[in-house]
């Protein structure tokens, strides 16, 4: 390992970012460097440049996977190397703004009945019914749920952060039969070799095949479940600010994004085009 790689992989274990992200910043700095053949120290910004021009025209990545990169590079360069660049000569690209696909009630409940397995239906209902996401679901230990004060503790969890999200009285219900079939130990929901927690991938093919038994032409992944349980929130009255902390969302405006997908309030509105005469009456 060169020993600017090794800096790098140091200044961010020092700052904890996730593992994930450490993985992904090397691997884009690694690309970076072989593009052009030179170790980074030694590029320039018009270099950085020239770099994203090629990535969005000949690798025809989309914004958000060309911001990996650029994150990458801005750690690198401001943090490792200490370049006293203006940041904004590694500009991030802008990304469309789009509304998640959600789900309604019945969906979600026909989605659940196409999983026969317990434990993998199970999993998908505790991820609706708490709206976690799939990391989060996946590392979930027995001694999370508390039904004294029914609540779930998610440890550790986005930006990494504690939070309690609600325990459904359902949820807890299924649990408890979950519970006396299977005895998890470490991990609430095992792998099938019961030595660690379920793998996110067995979690996202359980969710696909599901969708494909319950007809649903939606596209679902686990996440959707996520967006259902906020949506439907909202739907039933529940206060945006509640939502945010529930969702463990940083900011407010990133949970607002599901006032716009929220139907409940658009039914209550009646479109001026129904107040209109019938242009078709009197036809023949």
């Amino acid at each position: 390992m060169s020993t600017l790689r090794q800096r790098m992989r140091d200044d961010m274990r020092i700052r904890n970012l996730a593992p994930n992200t450490q993985k992904q910043y090397l691997i884009s700095v690694a690309a970076f460097a072989k593009y052009f053949g030179k170790s980074p120290d030694k590029l320039v910004p018009e270099d950085i440049r020239t770099y994203q021009i090629y990535l969005l025209e000949k690798k025809r990545l989309d914004p958000s996977s060309l911001n990996v990169t650029v994150s990458a590079l801005r750690f690198l360069y401001c943090v490792t190397l200490r370049r006293d660049w203006d940041i904004k000569v590694i500009p991030y690209a802008r990304r469309p703004r789009k509304l998640p696909v959600v789900l309604s009630r019945q969906e979600v409940t026909e989605l659940f009945q196409a999983v026969r397995d317990l434990k993998y239906r199970t999993v998908l209902m505790t991820t609706y019914a708490a709206g976690l996401r799939v990391s989060e679901v996946t590392r979930l230990k027995p001694t999370d749920i508390d039904s004294q004060r029914m609540c779930i503790r998610v440890e550790q969890g986005k930006g990494h952060k504690d939070r309690y999200v609600i325990l459904s009285e359902k949820l807890l219900k299924h649990l408890r039969r979950y519970w006396a079939d299977y005895r998890p130990a470490d991990w609430l929901f095992m792998d099938h070799r019961k030595t660690t927690h379920l793998p996110i991938s067995t979690v996202q093919t359980v969710c696909k095949r599901a969708r494909e038994d319950a007809g649903i032409k939606k596209v679902v992944k686990p996440h959707t479940l996520r967006h259902c349980f906020a949506t439907h929130l909202l739907e039933a009255g529940t206060d945006l600010r509640t939502i945010q902390v529930l969702m463990g969302h940083r900011s407010l405006s990133t949970t607002a994004i599901y006032i716009h997908v929220a139907v409940q309030n658009l039914r209550d509105v009646r479109s001026p085009f129904d107040i209109l005469p019938d242009p078709d009456n009197g036809r023949s």
